[in-house]
């Protein structure tokens, strides 16, 4: 699961990389950041929850 959230995060990168340097693919960009944070927040939240239940 965790390789799976790695690779999700790196192609976030890559979107949000190609939206900036390809001027008119500017919501590339915009989607990529969103969709990083989004996955970056989901981990966290998931983390905090398995710490939670081991406890």
């Amino acid at each position: 699961m965790f390789g799976l959230i790695i690779t999700l995060l790196i192609i976030w990168v890559v979107l949000a990389i190609l939206g900036f340097v390809i001027k008119g693919l500017f919501w590339l960009a915009i989607i990529g950041i969103v969709l990083f944070v989004a996955t970056v927040i989901w981990e966290f939240i998931r983390r905090s929850m398995a710490k939670k239940n081991a406890s």
